[in-house]
């Protein structure tokens, strides 16, 4: 019976880690594979094919929290419509999203964000996507 019940539990737990998962998605753009998502060069390729695709066709998924010289930043991954990168978040607000934060990000790794909205700083020396909001978390 013992047995039973741990075959279950592992079975659980192993579709509890793959379901937090995101879909695979393969890069055909040179700009995201040979630049930093941080860099001047990587955003500007991604202001271009994100004016170029469906946003409701989008799906953003929780990578990482970083803090850097006082600043902090979420990292997603945004994929579809044939698009395929990462998109690195200034957070300047923590609207609805105060947990994460508290967290350091931590246990929302491979999280879906549904509707998640950003605006756009650009100029000649920076791109910036500055976090709005989102809809819900899919864990």
């Amino acid at each position: 019976m013992k047995l039973i019940q741990l075959n279950c539990i592992a079975f659980f737990l192993f579709l509890g880690i793959v379901s937090c998962d995101r879909p695979n998605c393969n890069n055909q753009n040179a700009v995201f594979e040979t630049n930093l998502p941080e860099s001047k060069t990587y955003k500007d390729e991604l202001v271009k094919q994100l004016a170029n695709v469906d946003q409701s066709k989008l799906s953003y998924w929780f990578q990482k929290y970083e803090q850097q010289n006082g600043n902090e930043f979420l990292h997603f991954y945004v994929q579809g419509d044939d698009l395929c990168a990462t998109l690195v978040l200034t957070m300047k607000n923590w609207h609805k999203l105060e947990h994460v934060r508290d967290k350091k990000g931590n246990s929302y790794y491979g999280a879906q964000f549904t509707n998640l909205k950003f605006y756009i700083q650009q100029d000649s020396l920076s791109t910036t996507f500055v976090y709005q909001t989102f809809e819900k978390i899919i864990d």
